[in-house]
C-alpha cells in the first residue's frame, strides 16, 4: 500500500500531533511522511479569533491540499475543525482523547491560595477565546481579559515577560509538549465547572472520502471518545458555532449514561450561562440540551 502524506501546521504542537499520527499509522502497517502547510490562523497573529472573518482559520488551507491530492491525511486538533465537512472529505479516525480541561497559569506574585481559581481579583488574564472570556466573566468578574495569540510556547513566554498576570491554555497541549511550568501557579480548571471547547483534547484524522485506506484507518478510532466528541460537536453545529461563539461542551459516559455540561453566552463580553443534563440516548440528549440552552437565552 502506498505511503500516506500527512498535512499539518508547523507549530510545535501541530508537529507533535503529526509525529504521533505517524506512530499510530506505523502501528497498523502504514508508512507516512509529513508536509507542513501554513494556514490563515498562523499568518494573522494580531487579531483575536472573534474578530477574524469566516471559519476554519487553522484548517482551510490543509483541507484544500487534501482535496487537490497534495496530501492524503490531515491531522487536526478536532476542536479547530468546522462541524460540517467539505464535500469530498471525511473524518477517518478519532484516536484516544487526551486531557479535556483548560489550565490557568498564574505568575506567582498574582496567585492567591484562597481565591477562586487561586488568582488575584485584579489580575489581567490572557486569552483570545470568546468561550474562555465569557466563562472568566462569570467566575472572575473583577478580572480583566486581554487578547493573547501565538503558539503555546509563545503564549507562555508572554506570561513570563509579565505581559499578563495569568493565561488560559488547554491542558492537552501543555502535556503533549512536556513543558516546564514550575515557575507558575498551575490550576486545572474542572471541566464540569469551566467547560472546555467541544472536542477539546481530541485529534481528528481527515481524508478524502474515496480513499481506499479509510477502512484501515478506522481501527485507530477510540469509539467511546468519538461518541462523546460527536455529541459535543453536534451541539456546536446546531448552534451554528465556531471559534467566534462563546460555547463550551463537555460530555462523558458512565455505563450507559451520558453526562453533558454546557456553557454559552451571547458574546465574549457577557458572562456564560450553564446547563447540564444526563441521559442514555445521544439524539434526545442533544435535542433536550438545545431546548434548555434556548430557554435560558
Amino acid at each position: 500500500m502506498s505511503k500516506i502524506i500527512i498535512g499539518t501546521r508547523g507549530s510545535d504542537l501541530a508537529l507533535w500531533q503529526a509525529n504521533h499520527t505517524q506512530e499510530l499509522l506505523s502501528s497498523i502497517g502504514i508508512e507516512s511522511e509529513i508536509t507542513i502547510i501554513k494556514t490563515q490562523g498562523d499568518k494573522i497573529q494580531h487579531l483575536s479569533f472573534d474578530k477574524m472573518e469566516g471559519k476554519g482559520f487553522f484548517t482551510k488551507e490543509i483541507e484544500e491540499a487534501l482535496l487537490s491530492g497534495a496530501v492524503d491525511l490531515a491531522v487536526h486538533s478536532h476542536k479547530d475543525l468546522e462541524t460540517r465537512q467539505p464535500e469530498g472529505l471525511c473524518i477517518a479516525a478519532v484516536p484516544n482523547r487526551s486531557f479535556v480541561e483548560d489550565v490557568l497559569l498564574i505568575r506567582k506574585e498574582k496567585a492567591v491560595q484562597n481565591a477562586k481559581f487561586k488568582v488575584a481579583e485584579d489580575a489581567v488574564i490572557g486569552t483570545s477565546s470568546a468561550r474562555r472570556k465569557s466563562q472568566l466573566k462569570f467566575h472572575l468578574p473583577q478580572c480583566t481579559t486581554n487578547d493573547l495569540r501565538g503558539n503555546v510556547p509563545t503564549r507562555i513566554d508572554k506570561l513570563r515577560q509579565g505581559q499578563y498576570d495569568a493565561i488560559v491554555l488547554a491542558k492537552a497541549g501543555i502535556k503533549r509538549l512536556e513543558l516546564d511550568l514550575s515557575e507558575f501557579e498551575v490550576v486545572d480548571l474542572e471541566p464540569t465547572e469551566f467547560i472546555p471547547a467541544p472536542a477539546q483534547g481530541a485529534l481528528a484524522f481527515q481524508m478524502r472520502d474515496n480513499d481506499p485506506r479509510l477502512d484501515q484507518l478506522k481501527q485507530l478510532t477510540n469509539t467511546s471518545d468519538a461518541a462523546n466528541v460527536r455529541i459535543e460537536r453536534t451541539l456546536l453545529r446546531e448552534l451554528d458555532g465556531g471559534c467566534q461563539l462563546p460555547f463550551g461542551a463537555h460530555c462523558t459516559k458512565e455505563g450507559d449514561q451520558y453526562h453533558l455540561f454546557c456553557a454559552i453566552a451571547e458574546s465574549a463580553e457577557a458572562p456564560s450561562r450553564y446547563a447540564s443534563l444526563q441521559g442514555t440516548d445521544p439524539v434526545s440528549l442533544v435535542e433536550d440540551m438545545l431546548m434548555m440552552l434556548k430557554k435560558k437565552a
